[in-house]
């Protein structure tokens, strides 16, 4: 379980600095335009303060406190599963990046009420209208992660053998 704490800390600290390099430092909160090219047109900085869920769906809802529930209630869940059933480094890694990203959002909704969003990719004419940050991505690596190391491809979940 150290691996994933420390994991999870380390997602959750790199996903704070950088939400606080781009909304303090860069400005990019006070940005009337509230974008900033990187790499165009691949990457942009583009604020967005989601409210809702993914995509900003349900967003119309005052949910923050729903929300945060939630987060606490799947890391919570995350944390007691592995607790009984063990498994690899790679999933521990990979629980780690879930709850660090949980976390992560987690402390924006407490803070501004919302989280803050703000990588935006397109590519090959496509324009992308949604932003996400470093927690959501590491969201998403942690729940893949989990679907796919926490099954030791024999069909039975990977179990901590008991002393």
């Amino acid at each position: 379980m150290r691996l994933t704490f420390w994991t999870a800390f380390w997602v959750f600290m790199l996903d704070q600095i950088t939400k606080y390099y781009v909304v303090h430092w860069l400005g990019l909160i006070n940005d009337a335009d509230g974008r900033i090219e990187v790499l165009p047109p691949f990457l942009e900085f583009r604020m967005a303060w989601n409210r809702g869920v993914n995509f900003g769906l349900f967003s119309d809802f005052d949910m923050r406190w729903v929300l945060i529930g939630v987060a606490f209630a799947i890391t919570l869940g995350v944390l007691w599963w592995l607790q009984r059933t063990g498994g690899t480094k790679w999933v521990y890694i990979a629980a780690g990046f879930l709850v660090g990203g949980a976390m992560g959002n987690v402390i924006d909704r407490l803070l501004y009420g919302a989280v803050a969003d703000f990588l935006n990719m397109s590519c090959c004419g496509i324009n992308n209208p949604y932003a996400f940050n470093v927690a959501d991505i590491a969201i998403f690596i942690g729940a893949i992660g989990l679907a796919f190391l926490a099954d030791d491809g024999k069909g039975k979940s990977t179990r901590k053998k008991s002393a």
